[in-house]
């Protein structure tokens, strides 16, 4: 069985490192020194009597293999009997080698490592497989969706809030009889009945109602809570982003053509397979569909797995894909500015959404900003990222076969699209 072996700095020091071995099992120590450890639990922390600063060590000898797979650091505590709390968690493969029916050796390790005795320890977890593998990760591996972990009740009660929430957009906004989109169009027009000018004002107050919200989101969440905050937020941007919707479709066709490609042959087939793979950047909050409806609590996320090898803003690559297929098939100015202001609201994104990460992760997101990238593939290109020889393997999971659904049936769906955007005569 492996050792693991923990080493007072003061010994480092001097050269002699005084060490307790862990033997065949936790809290069956060896003590070869003053220095006595109590394990009161696998990678969590240590009791001592010691006021040493000291760090975890290990090593290879004939007792077998250890890999650590997560960077430990251990800072001083002062008081007697005091906690020596990990900054972060680790785990230990540890595989037999010998009969573990002989006594263990005492003998003093020849080659331990020492982890830095640094607070930016997160970024040497290894050298070699520091973004390429899993246990190096600093942020969550995306899109996991484990079957087994899902209670039927959450899904029953997912479809009940949608079809609620669904019910309530349609009564409260968009049925001409009895809703406010149609007097919130009618607003928009009174000031300037251009029809471009009018979509860049719909994008401009959705831009400060959704990306001022996501600011607010800390101080909201702490005063009334994630989910009474995640209902708030919804409520007040999903009627806007269906304005800007039905908007769209109602008078994609306005304003001056400015080219006519939709005759070339295979400008068709080039936009929609522009248009489908877009979906697979624009739509990363599948991940958490439970959340997005507040039936699980929710969380700010830093995925580093997936799309986000690619890209660390996937909704704003998606969002450029989108419109400039959209852009290339319709080619006037009306698609043009909104293709504009959608970009320019994601661009900001970009900006926003690392600063929230940052206030949140700190460090652990300095991470993985070093080692992603905001233009599509440039951390690969340049080495940051090391994609996995198996790496289309984090695409083969539940949600992205969602997305491929999804995106399929909007396409098969425009006309029906297209037809409710009419009745509604925006």
């Amino acid at each position: 069985m492996a050792t693991l072996v923990v080493i007072p700095q003061s010994s480092l020091r001097q050269g002699s490192p005084s060490c307790c071995g862990v033997g065949n099992g936790i809290g069956n120590a060896v003590t070869t020194s003053r220095f006595r450890p109590q394990i009161l639990s696998s990678g969590s922390y240590f009791r001592s009597p010691s006021h040493e600063n000291f760090h975890l060590g290990f090593h290879h000898s004939l007792l077998g293999p250890c890999k650590l797979v997560r960077n430990v650091h251990l800072s001083r505590t002062k008081g007697a009997d005091s906690i020596y709390p990990f900054p972060r968690r680790w785990t230990a493969e540890l595989k037999s080698d010998v009969d573990e029916s002989s006594p263990p050796s005492p003998t003093v390790p020849t080659n331990s490592f020492t982890p830095k005795a640094s607070s930016r320890d997160l970024q040497s977890v290894t050298s070699e497989d520091e973004s390429s593998s899993l246990p190096g990760l600093v942020g969550e591996d995306a899109a996991v969706f484990n079957v087994q972990e899902q209670k039927t009740s959450s899904w029953i009660y997912f479809t009940v809030v949608l079809g609620v929430v669904l019910a309530i957009l349609y009564v409260v906004w968009l049925d001409p009889r009895t809703g406010y989109g149609t007097a919130f169009i009618d607003a928009l027009a009174s000031i300037n009945p251009n029809h471009e000018v009018i979509m860049l004002e719909i994008l401009l107050i959705f831009a400060l109602v959704h990306s001022g919200g996501a600011s607010l989101r800390a101080a909201g969440e702490k005063l009334i809570g994630e989910r009474a905050y995640r209902v708030l937020f919804a409520g007040a941007s999903l009627p806007l982003a269906v304005s800007a919707v039905v908007y769209f479709i109602n008078h994609r066709y306005d304003g001056v053509q400015l080219w006519q490609l939709r005759t070339v042959p295979g400008v068709h087939e080039f936009c929609w397979i522009l248009s489908f793979i877009s979906f697979f950047f624009l739509y990363p909050s599948t991940f958490n569909l439970l959340e997005v409806a507040a039936v699980d609590k929710p969380k700010v996320h830093m995925y580093e797995t997936g799309i986000m090898r690619i890209t660390r803003h996937p909704q704003m690559v998606g969002q450029f894909l989108w419109c400039f297929a959209h852009t290339l098939w319709i080619g006037n100015s009306f698609t043009l500015i909104t293709s504009l202001g959608l970009c320019a609201h994601h661009l900001f994104g970009v900006w926003h959404g690392d600063t929230r990460l940052e206030a949140k992760y700190g460090e652990a997101f300095e991470v993985v900003k070093k080692r992603t990238s905001i233009f599509p593939f440039a951390a690969v290109l340049d080495g940051r990222q090391k994609l996995p020889e198996d790496y289309y393997k984090e695409f083969m999971r539940l949600p992205y076969y969602v997305i491929v659904g999804l995106t399929i049936g909007a396409y098969f769906s425009h006309p029906l699209l297209q037809a409710g955007a009419h009745f509604l005569k925006w």
